[in-house]
């Protein structure tokens, strides 16, 4: 899961409005960043590995001029953890194009042995963003032309669309002409247009999510829809088009799970009532499946889950506590690479506030729990804090397939709900007394019913259910993908 901005204004540099955006959705990649930015001819890049707040400094800052640019915090799937592989990625044929890219193409092996052998498109990593860009280079060199028209650019993505499989919310910038932003046909991964006037004129910005352009006085216009390719000139004319049959209007459910800041609306959707949904909806099965006379105090894991910990506590009137201190300068563990990584990361990042737990019978809420890693530790830190009892209620199901459309769950046998199969057993498993797990049916009514948006009739819940989206996710694909993840 990454994050993509895109600015273009015709009177002023970007360069610090897309800074500022990054920063807004470093939540959703903390391995790398960049921008590139156009000035008159001149495409300027900075990427690097790290915070956005890392890897900018006055000297770029200064040196990323003009009044276009995208951006790009990546979050590293399927084996990509290499500075290479950093975007905004850039191809300078056909006009010159940057492209930043949030999602995960199934088919980029196969699209990259078609480049190679009909296209003579050579592949230097093993991203699949860099397929996509020049997937993308090569559907403009076949219906561009001198002068790039709308049309030309939208039957570019046409061929896109028609070529590549799985999720993608996509910005690019091209040398000459423009911003372009497209999303796959079922709108799996988010993108959302906005708008503002500066001096008289409309600066226009596309991004992950609302709160990137919110925060910066920018006024949502829409979200991008499902295969509708949007572009914007460089004299701020915004063109758009439906660049595909829309099969189905499905974004990934976990957006709201997880990844996206509660402050955000996705989709139409509010991601912090959503979350008070999951906590309510919780609360009930909770009501059925044990006597709240056993649970002294309700406590979230920060942060993600601690609006859904909120509402069950309202709901249940039980004590809600902070009983978990979190580092703020110690990322999410979820989307650090690796087990070792993560395992050292819990010990850093939570500290027990010992009054909470001695003596109690601690229900602890999380979010999600993946491959356990995570919990186990934060069921010993209660347990060594002096805790009575500790039970774990998780705001969404049991995770039991993998996710292949740009989250880093590949591998099946990493997954504890797979490997243990009953709560009973992941219980154990992690060292509580008990876990509740979210019903599905809830969960998708938890978020359907977080906003207005009638488009939006379902989700992606492949890593609940194993139902994926696109439809054409095999088992050798599955096995690749985690041979692949074993290797990095």
């Amino acid at each position: 899961m990454c994050g993509v901005v895109g600015v273009l204004s015709k009177i002023r540099p970007v360069n610090q409005l897309i800074f500022d955006g990054l920063t807004l959705l470093q939540h959703r990649g903390q391995d790398a960043t960049g921008i590139a930015t156009l000035d008159k001819s001149e495409l300027k890049i900075r990427k690097g590995n790290g915070y956005v707040r890392e890897v900018y400094r006055t000297r770029h800052m200064n040196y990323l001029s003009g009044n276009i640019g995208i951006g790009h915090v990546r979050y590293p799937t399927a084996g990509c953890y290499t500075k290479a592989e950093a975007q905004p990625l850039y191809v300078n044929s056909p006009y010159g194009i940057a492209l930043s890219h949030n999602g995960n193409l199934i088919n980029s092996v196969q699209l990259a042995t078609e480049l190679a052998a009909k296209d003579k498109r050579h592949i230097n990593t093993r991203s699949d963003s860099e397929v996509l860009l020049n997937v993308f280079a090569d559907e403009l060199y076949t219906h561009g032309d001198l002068s790039l028209k709308p049309d030309a650019l939208f039957k570019a993505i046409e061929g896109v669309n028609k070529r590549t499989k799985g999720a993608y919310a996509t910005v690019g910038l091209i040398v000459g002409y423009g911003i372009i932003a497209f999303r796959d046909p079922y709108g799996l991964r988010p993108l959302v247009l906005g708008k503002r006037q500066y001096k008289g004129e409309t600066e226009w910005a596309v991004a992950s999510e609302s709160i990137a352009l919110t925060t910066q006085d920018f006024e949502i216009e829409r979200d991008v829809l499902p295969g509708e390719a949007v572009y914007i000139d460089l004299q701020g004319q915004l063109h758009s088009k439906i660049c595909t049959e829309i099969k189905c209007y499905r974004p990934c459910i976990f957006e709201y799970v997880y990844f996206s800041r509660p402050d955000s609306i996705v989709d139409g959707l509010s991601v912090h009532q959503a979350r008070k949904n999951m906590g309510t909806f919780l609360a009930k099965k909770i009501k059925r499946e044990m006597s709240l006379n056993e649970i002294d105090v309700i406590m979230p894991i920060p942060d993600t889950s601690r609006t859904s910990a909120l509402e069950m506590a309202k709901v249940l009137d039980i004590d809600f506590s902070e009983g978990l201190i979190k580092n703020r300068y110690i990322g999410r563990t979820f989307i650090m690479p690796g087990q070792t990584t993560r395992k050292k990361s819990v010990k850093h990042k939570l500290n027990p506030v010992i009054s909470e737990f001695k003596g109690k019978n601690v229900m602890l809420v999380d979010d999600s729990i993946v491959r356990g890693t995570t919990s186990k530790e934060i069921v010993s830190l209660a347990r060594n804090a002096g805790a009575n009892k500790v039970y774990i209620a998780c705001a969404s199901p049991p995770v039991l397939f993998p996710y292949v459309y740009g989250i880093d769950m590949p591998n099946q046998e990493e997954l504890i709900a797979h490997q243990l199969q009953t709560p009973e057993k992941i219980a154990q498993g992690i060292g509580a007394d008990k876990i509740i797990y979210q019903d599905l049916p809830d969960l998708i009514q938890a978020v359907k019913s977080s906003g207005e948006n009638p488009s939006v009739t379902d989700f992606d819940t492949s890593c609940f259910d194993g139902k994926y989206t696109t439809g054409d996710v095999t088992k050798s694909y599955l096995k690749s993908i985690a041979e692949r993840s074993k290797e990095a």
